[in-house]
């Protein structure tokens, strides 16, 4: 690249950074993006610049490809329930293993190596995700929902220049601990922290009119047009829960949210400093 051209796009980022410096961003960290090192490294260096620039950023990560190989290492069987993973007692303390061990770890050791400070905690550290037992109609064993947000050891750990990784595990009063949708501990994070923006990364462009061609994002979408959506069929499957996500996090304060492609290198960094962004965003 020549000079002048890197000098264009500071220029030309430079008012998005002022928009974001000393504000908070949940970033929900997932999908194709977690486990190709490439498009990792990528989502690494995007976190650090931002850190470095003043943006006060969340990390917020699941797991799922690391519990599963680990539970068929040690030959217990994954059974999924209408796409969530049945925990029973001896599966959620793997996952606790996993999530806050491991994965927690490995990210906090790539955030750290790419100039960052990061330090890694989970729902359980400082009782940081008060969790409850998900209800519906089939029981999923040890798997939660978030009752409360206890923001304090996140602000702590912002307040003095680290960015917090979070492994979305939680326990309820009694002490259990549940696996929960990283998803949804990121809208409820972002919700509880007033967040600008909850950026949540998966493996599609966002909601699309139609689901068969990448073509037809749709770039942003009123959380009063959701239901409308939902009977069209242009939400439907999988992208369902993630909108409802974006939906709860907007109606519980946090300004924005947005769906972005994390198969894209560097897709945060291109989703924040540019006028159209890159992904589906939802606003009230």
């Amino acid at each position: 690249m020549e000079p002048a051209a890197g000098a264009q796009i500071l220029t030309e980022a430079l008012p998005y950074i002022k928009k974001f410096q000393g504000k908070t961003i949940v970033v929900k960290y997932g999908g194709n993006a977690m486990v190709n090192e490439e498009l990792k490294a990528a989502v690494m260096q995007d976190l650090v610049l931002l850190q470095s620039v003043g943006v006060n950023v969340v990390l917020v990560h699941g797991g799922g490809p690391e519990i599963t190989d680990l539970l068929n290492r040690l030959g217990m069987e994954s059974k999924f329930i209408g796409g969530l993973r049945y925990t029973d007692a001896e599966t959620a303390r793997i996952v606790q293993m996993v999530l806050a061990g491991k994965v927690n770890k490995d990210l906090v050791v790539s955030i750290n190596r790419c100039g960052g400070k990061a330090v890694g905690i989970c729902g359980l550290d400082g009782g940081l995700l008060l969790a409850k037992k998900q209800e519906g109609p089939v029981d999923l064993g040890f798997v939660g929902d978030v009752e409360k947000v206890n923001c304090e050891l996140i602000k702590m750990t912002l307040d003095n220049g680290f960015l917090p990784v979070i492994a979305t595990v939680g326990a309820d009063e009694e002490g259990n601990v549940y696996n929960i949708n990283a998803d949804t501990a990121a809208s409820a994070i972002a919700s509880a922290l007033s967040a600008v923006k909850l950026i949540l990364l998966t493996d599609v462009r966002g909601l699309l009119r139609d689901k068969n061609d990448e073509n037809s994002l749709i770039s942003s979408v009123a959380i009063s047009q959701v239901p409308a959506l939902i009977r069209q069929g242009i939400i439907s499957g999988g992208m369902t829960p993630k909108i409802q996500c974006c939906v709860e996090g907007v109606r519980r304060g946090v300004g924005e949210a947005v769906i972005i492609d994390g198969r894209i290198k560097h897709s945060i960094l291109l989703e924040l400093f540019s006028d159209t962004g890159i992904g589906t965003l939802f606003y009230n």
